[in-house]
């Protein structure tokens, strides 16, 4: 009998389900694959508008639901649940927490999951709020697979940046491709004959393992320092903001235009400075760092780790 997997994931700008559709390409015919996207019920628009998108930093980071539309899965007994999302924010995307914190996510209890992340370069935060979710469903997270943009952290914000807000991922004549890099998509479809022999074997619980041993997850100590000290401005900001109301209000609309002026500051012209302190953390802090990340490229969930 073919082994059941369902994949359950939030995509804007198609990305996802590429990455989704490279790991499964080898064994598509070998697993009984269901596919059902997370639609909200107002749909975000792509190519953004630069006032839409700083507007939804609040609710992304604070994970505050807004409607999704009914999820048709079908009526099956999965063996194996894959949720693919992007982090919006430093956090999960508004669509995919919005999933999770609804009542159609109460069937993934006692569900064997494994995530699945498309991000630019940071994702770290995000991953904690998903692993806390899913251990309030009672699912059981059994592995974690990350893809990032590769290129420099500036080459990759104008990228995403010009992907963002135009809509045009291709390369140019100056700046390599927006988001994860095709050949690294190309490189996924590794993943879906490790899944495959997991289950065949009844080897869930070990997953995480071998998908680590095929470099599932790559992350630098680096990151752990940056993305912690980003996080924390986030969320006072979004704090800051949302005193003056909701996702689309105009009287908070000062505060997200001081958000987003104060945001590429932040990348544009403290960035350098930003790494260069950072890697001197690691440094002076290297032991720390290394179980750090260890812990961040592994499954399990404790409070506040970041």
């Amino acid at each position: 009998m073919k082994p059941k997997i369902l994949v359950l994931y939030y995509t804007q700008t198609g990305q996802l389900k590429q990455i989704l559709d490279s790991m499964l390409s080898g064994i598509a015919q070998l697993a009984e694959i269901d596919y059902c996207e997370i639609k909200p019920v107002n749909p975000f628009p792509f190519p953004w508008q630069s006032a839409t998108f700083f507007d939804c930093m609040p609710e992304s980071v604070q994970q505050i639901s807004e409607p999704i539309e009914p999820l048709h899965i079908p009526n099956k007994s999965y063996d194996l649940v894959i949720l693919g999302y992007q982090p919006w924010f430093l956090s999960p995307s508004i669509p995919f927490n919005s999933f999770l914190r609804s009542s159609q996510a109460d069937f993934l209890k006692g569900k064997k999951v494994i995530t699945v992340i498309g991000s630019r370069n940071m994702w770290l935060n995000a991953q904690e709020s998903v692993k806390k979710l899913l251990i309030g469903l009672k699912a059981e997270l059994v592995g974690n697979i990350v893809f990032f943009d590769r290129n420099p952290n500036l080459t990759s914000v104008l990228t995403i940046i010009r992907w963002t807000f135009t809509g045009r991922k291709e390369a140019t004549k100056r700046m390599p491709e927006a988001g994860v890099q095709q050949k690294d998509i190309d490189a996924g479809s590794r993943f879906g004959p490790i899944l495959f022999d997991a289950l065949q074997q009844g080897r869930l619980n070990e997953l995480h393992t071998t998908l680590l041993s095929a470099n599932a997850v790559e992350m630098s100590p680096a990151l752990v320092i940056l993305e912690k000290r980003a996080i924390t401005n986030f969320r006072k900001f979004s704090l800051f903001i949302l005193e003056k109301g909701k996702r689309g209000d105009p009287a908070r609309k000062g505060r997200v235009n001081l958000f987003k002026r104060l945001l590429f500051v932040g990348v544009f012209i403290l960035s350098p400075l930003s790494s260069l302190t950072a890697g001197i953390a690691v440094f002076l802090k290297k032991r720390s760092l290394d179980e750090a990340v260890q812990y961040f490229k592994n499954i399990r969930y404790k409070e506040n780790a970041l």
